[in-house]
């Protein structure tokens, strides 16, 4: 129960402060636009009045946190799953991009890790080109593979999956690498004395030590593949996906819309790094791993 409390009340009182703030801001942004919105209407309201309508504006420049509450639930509970403006479909759309992406980044990064791991001359020339390609801002990659991939007849669900790989691929990367290195010398040199081979060694001494890296790493790969997969779906004029409502939400200054749709899109999220943590402890538990 301690526990319980000290986890809980820390993140709530973090949220509540988090949300005070929200208020704030959104009267003291949207009060110039109300203020205009009196003054033609010859209109003199009195304080909390005037904050009534800045917290209630139809198109305001910061939404308060009520309205995107009531805009999400609306969008969610209240419309059919298969309808363009239902958060559920959007979310699903993107989602299906994400966890293509996913996969692919997963493998791609483990088949890296393991020939950095085996090749020395992989670790010397794959690493630092690796490392530069997460430089480039995915801002600037997805359009050019977006055209690339188009031009050679690919559109839909690849060039959105294959941006978030560019994302996803380099944490599972880095992670693995770390995890097939980490056995200690000692293990090493007792694998060496049974006369193991190279391939006993990896299945039976690396890649059990991996584990938990690799599934610390695939967390933060996740979340990357989830904002690829958003991205992605600014360049190519998706009319569906949590990106394509941000982009029609910012063409129509849907600022409400908008806001509902990041919610959503953190709550993906949060969604996937959780299953993939409830993964983690169930392969750990099978390998025979003690709770923390």
């Amino acid at each position: 129960m301690d526990s319980f409390r000290s986890k809980i009340v820390p993140v709530t009182t973090i949220l509540a402060g988090l949300v005070v703030v929200w208020y704030v801001f959104a009267v003291i942004l949207n009060t110039p636009f109300q203020r205009d919105l009196d003054q033609r209407a010859n209109q003199n309201p009195g304080t909390i009045e005037f904050i009534g309508k800045t917290l209630s504006q139809p198109k305001p420049t910061l939404p308060a946190p009520h309205q995107v509450a009531v805009n999400f639930f609306e969008n969610t509970f209240l419309r059919s799953v298969t309808s363009n403006r239902s958060l559920v479909y959007n979310a699903w759309v993107t989602l299906s991009s994400t966890l293509l992406g996913f996969a692919f980044g997963t493998a791609l990064g483990i088949i890296i890790a393991v020939g950095i791991v085996h090749v020395a001359s992989l670790d010397r020339s794959l690493m630092p080109w690796i490392i530069a390609s997460q430089t480039i801002p995915i801002l600037a990659v997805a359009p050019m593979i977006i055209v690339v991939l188009a031009a050679i007849g690919i559109t839909g669900l690849i060039p959105k999956a294959l941006i978030s790989t560019y994302l996803s691929f380099f944490p599972v990367a880095v992670g693995m690498v770390k995890g097939l290195r980490s056995p200690e010398l000692m293990h090493l040199d007792l694998m060496h004395t049974y006369n193991a081979s190279r391939s006993q060694i990896f299945w039976k001494l690396r890649v059990p030590a991996s584990v938990p890296f690799l599934f610390t790493s695939m967390k933060v790969a996740v979340a990357a593949s989830l904002v690829g997969a958003i991205v992605g779906e600014l360049p190519t004029g998706a009319v569906a996906g949590i990106g394509a409502k941000l982009l029609s939400g910012a063409y129509y200054s849907q600022s409400i819309d908008i806001w509902s749709a990041l919610v959503a899109g953190s709550i993906v999220a949060a969604l996937l790094v959780t299953v993939v943590g409830i993964a983690g402890r169930l392969v750990d538990r099978a390998m025979g791993g003690r709770p923390a």
